[in-house]
């Protein structure tokens, strides 16, 4: 299993007799991109907030795996995930570092990024004292995947992480996440922009009515660095 980092067994989770997920059996390997597409209402979300530890499921089993094989269920595994849900869960009254300071405190007895190094990882100033409630969206979005590096993840987890942003702040977001594949990181993310995000991906995850609909190879598999480049190039110069 030392290839594998996360896994889902027959998972379902079930809201009354609505099932957001249905018997979802799927394996993410270690260093890889996924990209998770779907409908509204497909359970991409619902399969992030799983596999965060964030919501338990109804049948099944999800399991974590360390650099050893061992298995774990995602909350014993949570300081080796990072999740990035839609909101920033940022405090808009306070500065880029404050806020990192304080949600570094919350992983006491764990070796974190210091919050100068995280922001700087995401391309923001730390010295820069404005509050976070007047950065534009694109800045925001790169400061909260700052908050989630705070703690080393393994594993990021990425809820619509170009919501809102303009074609330049997605372009440097899809530059940023490229270079964690170099650091062995597992990557999922959902996004309604499939043509954004698409060459980055290791794999393509449909899912259709909380079922896996398919998985297939994504162009990165195949192109690797050079054909991200290439299609980022080409959008940004469609989009001028």
């Amino acid at each position: 299993m030392n290839g594998i980092i996360a896994e889902f067994d027959e998972v379902s989770k079930l809201y009354g007799t609505f099932a957001a997920l249905r018997k979802v059996s799927v394996r993410f390997e270690r260093g890889r991109c996924y990209l998770v597409l779907g409908e509204n209402g497909a359970g991409k979300s619902t399969l992030l907030r799983t596999l965060a530890g964030l919501l338990k499921p109804s049948y099944g089993k999800v399991k974590i795996y360390g650099p050893e094989g061992e298995a774990e269920d995602p909350m014993q595994a949570r300081d080796r995930i990072g999740y990035m849900s839609h909101a920033t869960m940022l405090y808009d009254e306070f500065s880029g570092v404050e806020n990192l300071e304080y949600f570094a405190k919350l992983y006491r007895g764990r070796e974190c990024v210091t919050p100068a190094d995280a922001l700087r990882s995401v391309g923001l100033d730390p010295a820069l004292a404005r509050p976070v409630g007047q950065y534009s969206q694109g800045m925001k979005q790169r400061a909260s995947l700052a908050r989630v590096l705070i703690s080393r993840p393994e594993l990021l987890l990425l809820d619509e992480p170009f919501s809102n942003m303009d074609i330049q702040s997605a372009h440097q977001m899809l530059r940023l996440l490229e270079t964690f594949r170099t650091e062995h990181r597992t990557i999922l993310l959902t996004t309604h922009q499939r043509e954004l995000a698409e060459p980055l991906a290791d794999y393509v995850l449909t899912l259709q009515a909380g079922a896996v609909k398919s998985l297939e190879e994504g162009p990165y598999a195949r192109d690797g660095a050079a054909g991200l480049e290439a299609r980022l190039t080409a959008t940004a110069g469609a989009a001028r």
